[in-house]
């Protein structure tokens, strides 16, 4: 009997700790304590790693965390930070207390003409700035107001049909925008579905690379078309129309001094920020020559030179 109670005992312990290190998902809603309103953008970290996501646009957030053992750490500007215990809990909801001592301690400095509007209180007073108005005056102002998470699209309004016999001209622009595709993985996966104007066709498409032949001669610019069938509608046609610009040859650009000026505060640990920044100088130091210097300057969570002018070599 003594020998099936100690066996039970050591099945018990090895489940509890397969419980404790087997990976759970965790989801809940964030909100704002002063009135329930649903909290988008707020940083979801499990503490102690690196692995984290934002909440959506109504405040809901879903997560993988270690086990029962993990805190989440909710953060979001000009709230106070919250931490729970993961535990027992599958739905974590949480509701977060305005930091109102942090937005009372922000100081603005800058050069320009400063003009106030009259508001209810000091601390909703804003701060409007003609900067090119002289003379110019150095000020400060006690406490502004931040407008948190103004991410926003233009609407997109589709073209409607035209006949080419009454509009026989047609332009369009040759910069090239790729945003909209890297925006949209991005959304992706956070498990979220992109906002409908945030979906540009003509930045998804420019986002690759294409093999144009380069222009000859002294034209700046060699155009490429293509006729296909409409694939919705037989009786119609698609036109590709295709530019490639010369490329400049860059063996004899002048050096490059770049000074990069980096926001390190508790805002920037999101995956999307500071890590993928960390991967985009991955990249710039593949195209540094020698003759090139970069330097690093932080603010915000630390202040000062991080990196003097470094050789690209």
């Amino acid at each position: 009997m003594k020998k099936i109670a100690f066996i039970l005992i050591v099945f018990m312990l090895q489940a509890s700790t397969f419980a404790e290190v087997q990976e759970i998902t965790i989801t809940g809603t964030v909100t704002n304590s002063d009135d329930g309103s649903p909290l988008p953008g707020v940083n979801v970290v499990e503490k102690g790693t690196s692995k984290g996501i934002i909440t959506d646009i109504n405040g809901k957030y879903t997560i993988s965390v270690r086990g029962q053992s993990s805190i989440l750490v909710f953060s979001y500007i000009g709230f106070l930070k919250e931490e729970i215990a993961v535990g027992n809990k599958r739905k974590v909801d949480v509701a977060m207390q305005p930091d109102i001592r942090s937005l009372q301690e922000v100081v603005v400095t800058g050069y320009g003409r400063a003009k106030a509007w009259p508001s209810k209180s000091k601390r909703e007073e804003k701060i409007a700035y003609d900067m090119s108005s002289a003379p110019a005056m150095e000020y400060e102002a006690d406490y502004i107001v931040t407008e948190f998470n103004t991410e926003g699209y233009s609407a997109i309004h589709e073209n409607g049909f035209l006949k080419s016999t009454q509009n026989p001209l047609s332009t369009f622009s040759i910069d090239v925008d790729v945003a909209s595709y890297a925006n949209l993985r991005r959304f992706l996966n956070n498990g979220q579905r992109p906002p409908i104007d945030a979906v540009r066709i003509e930045e998804m498409v420019n986002y690759f690379n294409y093999d144009y032949p380069q222009p000859k001669g002294e034209d700046p610019f060699s155009v490429i078309t293509e006729i296909a069938s409409c694939p919705w509608n037989e009786d119609h046609k698609l036109v590709h129309i295709g530019l490639q610009g010369l490329k400049v040859p860059t063996d004899n650009l002048p050096a490059s001094n770049l000074v990069f000026l980096i926001d390190v505060s508790g805002s920037m640990q999101d995956v999307n920020k500071l890590p993928l920044l960390k991967s985009a100088f991955k990249m710039l130091v593949e195209e540094l020559r020698p003759q090139d210097h970069v330097a690093i300057v932080v603010y915000a969570g630390a202040a000062g030179l991080v990196l003097p002018s470094t050789s690209g070599r």
